[in-house]
């Protein structure tokens, strides 16, 4: 009882005060993902010109299909010489053979779209022919929703280039598009993400490499009155000084003096256990496998899917190169074929790939050890046009 009077007497017992947190200064990562645009130029930029695996990509494909040597022929005979020959082999005076096939295989898998453009006085071939870039040109429908013409656009003035009735002067090669009724689908728009993704990891390795390798962190002052409470002035002056002699490769490994109630709380992971190396090599994987290209031939070490160098690039030919060049080569002659009149074929010739050159081997055996098939139907079977026309 006398506890309790005592306990009265000394008046009403304080409200507690809840301790207010420390100032923190923190450096944290982004807040959300940010993807490249999606149009072809964005594309090419931050995929062809800033991607060394796409850029390996495209670069050894376009080469190796414009590396190809053609072949022209009809039903009855294959020609040694020929006039479209000729002007594939010097297409303008700018470009040779190869560069032309290499531009126009290289548009073709960067934006899905490949022009070619004939010049010449309208009589028989064309006296030159022209990449355009698929940047400059629109597709401008006509009423029944089939294109109409092509708009050219180049500093500052469009020309319009008609679609038809009668030959057309252009010649528009595109990729399948399922949603797209003009314009193709290119393997670099499949690839974007990874494209993407492979890009901002070599950043997050240059930024961690700029600040010496640590991760993210906060610094925690905590005042002697135990209010911690920092003054705006102070607050500036600690982060001028740790941006000035703690970030960067030339401050790597200088310590970090502490005093006043500072404390470094370590807030992210480190490189190790963030892995960005395994990240970059999955996505080079993937922008690898959107182009067609063994992750072996680039130089990208994880899934061991072909048993040596040797099958990696036959099935880079015979699945990648040889269907897209097989493809362009015959929308080429078929555009070629309304100029003349003629009806013939421009196609790769497989027995002169030294890639192929062990399939080549095994197929003309099995065809020359076939007994049950004429002369005329093994013939037929490798290509080759009829005896009696080549002899004539």
């Amino acid at each position: 009882m006398l506890d309790y009077f005592r306990k009265s007497r000394r008046g009403p017992k304080a409200p507690e005060a809840k301790a207010q947190p420390a100032r923190v200064m923190a450096w944290a990562g982004s807040s959300g993902v940010v993807w490249s645009p999606r149009d072809g130029t964005a594309l090419t930029r931050t995929g062809f010109c800033g991607n060394p695996v796409a850029y390996r990509a495209v670069s050894l494909i376009a080469e190796s299909a414009a590396a190809l040597p053609l072949v022209l022929q009809d039903r009855a005979r294959r020609y040694a010489e020929h006039p479209a020959l000729a002007l594939l082999a010097r297409p303008n005076t700018q470009q040779g053979r190869a560069e032309f096939l290499e531009a126009l295989y290289g548009q073709l898998l960067l934006t899905g779209n490949a022009y070619v453009e004939a010049a010449g006085d309208g009589d028989g071939l064309p006296l030159a022919l022209h990449v355009l870039r698929p940047d400059r040109i629109a597709v401008v429908p006509g009423a029944d929703g089939w294109p109409a013409a092509w708009e050219y656009t180049v500093g500052g003035r469009k020309r319009r280039i008609a679609a038809g009735p009668g030959v057309a002067a252009l010649c528009h090669i595109r990729s399948f598009h399922p949603l797209d009724d003009h314009y193709g689908l290119s393997p670099m728009q499949a690839a974007a993400q990874a494209v993407d993704v492979h890009n901002a990891a070599s950043r997050w390795s240059k930024a961690l490499l700029d600040n010496a390798a640590r991760p993210s962190g906060a610094l925690v002052w905590h005042g002697s009155d135990g209010m911690g409470q920092m003054a705006q002035d102070q607050f500036d002056r600690l982060r001028d000084e740790v941006e000035r002699y703690h970030q960067g490769a030339r401050n790597a490994g200088r310590p970090m003096l502490l005093e006043g109630g500072l404390d470094w709380k370590p807030m992210g992971f480190s490189p190790s256990d963030m892995e960005f190396h395994r990240t970059k090599e999955a996505a080079a994987r993937e922008i690898a496998s959107a182009f067609g290209v063994p992750p072996m031939l680039l130089g990208v070490p994880g899934d061991a899917t072909y048993a040596n160098y040797q099958e990696a690039n036959r099935a880079f030919f015979r699945l990648t190169v040889l269907p897209l060049a097989t493809r362009v080569t015959g929308a080429l002659a078929d555009w070629l074929e309304d100029f003349t009149g003629e009806s013939f074929d421009i196609r790769p010739d497989p027995d002169l790939v030294p890639a192929l050159a062990a399939e080549r081997d095994q197929h003309w055996k099995r065809v020359g050890e076939a007994m049950f098939l004429t002369e005329a139907e093994k013939r037929a079977l490798l290509g080759l046009p009829a005896r009696e026309a080549c002899d004539g």
